[in-house]
């Protein structure tokens, strides 16, 4: 079989040799190395010299794999400082209160991971022993994303530090009651010591390199020197197959980011088997990675192995290793070394005659026990390698055992994921594996004991010295005492008062401009941070491109294209603008690290997310539950929103629901503004709810999502009516009578209430003009700038009601006393508009843009679902039918009329 990869000679005839004789004597000299030493020898011997040209700076293709053993050799290895044994009893005791923790939790049915963290506890007890910089120093620490499953191993050593109880331990994925601990990072659970939530994998990948990232832009920026902080991120070698973990790779060696190091444990397991059963993970993750332009460590084998290989002389040991599949070396965990011996060194003569020079505990403890991520030593060189770098990212590929310590009953299980205990004689045996002092009297009724050596033991003396000398405990989120942003000028925001006058404008405009007035304000312009992912020309952006800059790293190194027209495309260092490309979880990975630098830096930054709306919540809604969970703050806004605003686009460009899923986010305050105004109002009241000065009772933890429109329409003056800023933040208020309007309405006219959201307030102004003109029917028309915070305020109500508090909704009074019938309209599905419905005391119903979208102008698209102005009159006489106040024959007339 042809490898497709290979070089073929038809390309070699388009290179020009200059020397064909010296190239003869190049390949002569392979072929008798292959001849007399055999092919092997000859690829190692390329090898090595591919890799010392690229050492010498020869520019060459890249070798994306090595053979299956350590990339940094046994006498290569620094000595590891401090004190190996006192870190092997610390190690062990954190061993036995993760599997403790969760094993007593067990009995009350709440779940809980306990082999990730066995499998890679040296990988972070080594990191926290010598590595991690905690907050307390000078600069901002490292950042630290945890793996989700290892939280009990965390968990535990917090326990012995001090810094939780046995009373928090034994309230493991228990919170109703306080004190207790949740299941996996949630800052928002627990939010002094975790800082980044990670389980939802993939996630945790691609939000540690944005945040690197982000670290980078703002030293550039000269907002804050962080370049001491480093970012590491771990993560498990399953959770490399969601996309979102790969995804910006070649972003991260691209920048450069050295400050980055992912360790990715391979235990070679996920949930349900083997990562690759019939494949090598680490082989495949070697060149996924070296191929995206990242420093490649490989950790794979322990000291126990460093005879095997001693003895290898002939390389047979190195290609068996590269010829055995994962799932074969998990069954080499759970089997004997009679079987060892017979199915791996069997399989090659020199293998069987160098397996006879091996005892037999020999083979059990390299092939059961001896992985490169098990021993301190071995991650110690790899991570002051990852750290000595520089010029790219750098990976390490850490070889783990799922399972390590906990006995044969776990060890590379299959199902180790979902066994959440361990028997008495299981512990039992573990106590005497790991050598801890924990007497038998100790199992009192069954029960597991945790363990401590006490708080003046040499053991936590040790613990706390170390990160004393690192910069205190880690994992650890702290918000630092930072005065509130000052509000920017009024004038920015009173520039919208006076509506657009003859001039057709989009909303979306409307904020493009409130921004660019924004950003030069003298104390808090520079704390902005437009992000886009490359639609800044579909949303009128471009125009502060050259004012602003588009971050990156290199400056920029060509004349653009278009340097001779105004708006030319200007990359800076220090450019304000993150551009990020066609990828929204990147985006969005951009505004978690921006909406939370508050507490990871103790620098307020003011993040905003334009996108096209259809491709927001719907595509990257879990990255949104993040950002929730981080505690962001924020403003999202989804342009060219709707369903049919988008003229011509169709179906996969039209968003009909992203404020539903919006409202299943606690912590999204969902807009959808009609007016110019309108915007500039709610952008104004959420700097100052999450930069300012809340008030009493406001989560300042919250982020804004506002839609706006790209349908250039009237902007109205802001009305002179009492509380209507009031209005616009809770959502809603009346933006006029039909009296009020300058409409002639008969003194006994049937009245019905209108309530539009967004480009939708448009057809009912329309539809109130047609119903006092064509039926003398006086229209009051609302505008719903949140039905969203609506709902949110209506259900405290009710559960103020539970507690016997007295509390009617705002909605409800908002409309009190308003006379007739109550219609909603909205550019998106009616179950935005109807999750008001239960609070409105008046008869209510609703339209809106279900189903598919469609291709067409505006206009169709409106009549197709119904939501145009002459469907809302039709609605409105039917609702007005219903109730004896118009003639049931008005309807079927408007229908006929109006060609419906």
């Amino acid at each position: 079989m042809t490898d497709p990869n290979a070089i073929q000679p038809s390309e070699l005839d388009q290179l020009p040799d200059r020397d064909p004789e010296e190239t003869a004597e190049w390949q002569a000299s392979l072929d008798a190395v292959t001849q007399a030493a055999g092919p092997h020898r000859a690829a190692y011997l390329m090898r090595r010299t591919l890799e010392r040209a690229e050492g010498a700076g020869v520019v060459l293709p890249k070798l994306l794999e090595t053979d299956y053993v350590n990339s940094i050799p046994t006498a290569a290895e620094p000595a590891v400082p401090g004190d190996e044994a006192m870190e092997a009893r610390i190690t062990a005791w954190n061993r036995w209160n993760a599997a403790a923790m969760v094993t007593r939790g067990s009995k009350y049915g709440v779940g809980g991971h306990i082999a990730t963290f066995a499998s890679a506890a040296w990988l972070y007890e080594t990191g926290f022993n010598h590595f991690f910089h905690g907050k307390e120093g000078d600069g901002s620490g490292d950042q630290l994303y945890i793996q989700g499953h290892a939280s009990p191993g965390i968990y535990a050593r917090a326990f012995l530090d001090g810094r939780l109880t046995e009373q928090h331990l034994d309230n493991f994925r228990q919170e109703a009651g306080g004190n207790g601990l949740p299941s996996y990072p949630h800052p928002r659970r627990l939010p002094w010591l975790w800082e980044f939530p990670t389980v939802s994998m993939g996630l945790g990948p691609i939000s540690a390199i944005y945040q690197a990232r982000f670290n980078r832009y703002l030293t550039s920026r000269g907002i804050k020197d962080v370049s001491d902080s480093h970012v590491w991120a771990f993560l498990g070698d399953g959770e490399m197959d969601e996309p979102e973990s790969t995804t910006a790779l070649t972003l991260a060696s691209r920048e450069g980011l050295d400050n980055l190091t992912f360790v990715i444990n391979c235990n070679l397991q996920r949930l349900d088997g083997p990562v690759r059963a019939n494949f090598k993970i680490v082989q495949e993750l070697e060149a996924l990675f070296r191929g995206a332009g990242w420093h490649v460590i490989k950790s794979l084998w322990g000291s126990a192995w460093d005879e095997l290989f001693a003895l290898d002389t002939t390389g047979a040991l190195v290609r068996r290793l590269r010829q055995v599949p994962d799932a074969q070396i998990q069954t080499y965990q759970t089997r004997d070394a009679a079987y060892i011996r017979q199915d791996f060194f069997g399989a090659d003569p020199a293998l069987a005659e160098m397996a006879k020079l091996l005892s037999d505990d020999k083979i059990t403890e390299c092939f059961h026990f001896s992985r490169g991520g098990h021993e301190a030593r071995k991650v110690f060189a790899a991570y002051k390698a990852a750290l000595e770098h520089k010029g790219a990212p750098t990976v390490i590929l850490a070889q783990t055992v799922k399972g390590h310590t906990l006995g044969t009953g776990f060890a590379s299980k299959n199902a180790n994921h979902q066994m959440k205990k361990l028997s008495v004689d299981e512990f039992k045996q573990m106590r005497d594996l790991l050598e801890l002092p924990i007497a038998d009297s100790a199992f009192a009724d069954g029960q597991v004991p945790y363990g401590h050596p006490g708080a003046d033991s040499p053991e936590v003396r040790y613990l706390q010295e170390r990160r004393a000398a690192l910069g205190g405990p880690a994992p650890a989120r702290r918000v630092h005492p930072v005065a509130p942003l000052p509000a920017p000028a009024d004038k920015a925001f009173a520039a919208f008062d006076k509506g657009s006058g003859s001039q057709n404008v989009a909303t979306t405009m409307a904020f493009v401009r409130l921004v660019k007035d924004l950003v030069r304000d003298k104390e808090t312009g520079k704390r902005w941070v437009p992000i886009v992912p490359d639609e800044a020309r579909t949303f009128g952006m471009e125009s502060l491109f050259p004012s602003l800059g588009i971050y990156s790293p290199k400056g920029q190194t060509y004349e653009p294209v278009d340097r001779d027209q105004l708006m030319y495309y200007k990359e800076a260092k220090n450019g304000q603008i993150l551009n990020e490309g066609i990828t929204e979880a990147g985006s969005m990975a951009d505004f978690i690290a921006a909406s939370s630098s508050y507490s990871t830096h103790g620098e307020a930054m003011i993040p905003f997310y334009i996108f096209y709306s259809m491709f927001g919540w719907q595509r990257t809604a879990d990255q949104m539950w993040q950002l929730g969970d981080q505690l962001g703050r924020g403003f999202l806004v989804g342009a060219t929103a709707g369903r049919t605003t988008l003229t011509g686009e169709g179906l996969q460009h039209a968003d009909g629901h992203s404020p539903v899923i919006a409202a299943t986010n606690p912590a999204a305050l969902s807009y959808d503004p009609a007016f110019a105004y309108e915007v500039a109002t709610i952008v104004k009241d959420g700097l100052r709810r999450m930069y300012g000065q809340a008030e009493p009772g406001e989560d300042q933890d919250v982020f804004y999502y506002l839609t706006v429109y790209n349908e250039p329409l009237p902007q109205p003056a802001k009305p002179s009516v009492p509380g209507i800023d009031e209005g616009i933040v809770k959502g809603l208020y009346r933006f006029n009578t039909a009296e009020s309007a300058g409409l002639t309405v008969p003194a006994n006219a049937p009245r019905i209430q209108l309530l539009g959201s967004g480009t939708a307030i448009h057809w009912a102004l329309d539809a109130q003009r047609m119903l006092a003109e064509e039926w003398g029917v006086a229209a009051d028309v609302w505008s719903a700038t949140s039905w969203g915070e609506l709902r949110r305020d209506a259900m405290e109500a009710d559960a103020a009601l539970l507690r016997g508090e007295e509390r009617v909704p705002y909605v409800r009074r908002a409309l009190q006393g308003a006379e007739g019938p109550v219609l909603a309209v909205s550019d998106y599905m009616r179950q935005v508009p109807d999750q008001i419905a239960q609070w409105i005391e008046q008869d209510y119903t609703s339209l809106g843009a279900d189903g598919f979208g469609l291709s067409d102008t505006r206009g169709a698209a409106r009549r197709h679902f119904g939501v145009d102005a002459q469907s809302i009159v039709a609605a409105a006489l039917a609702q007005l039918a219903r109730r004896g106040e118009v003639k049931a024959s008005a309807v079927k007339e408007a229908r006929e009329k109006y060609g419906l």
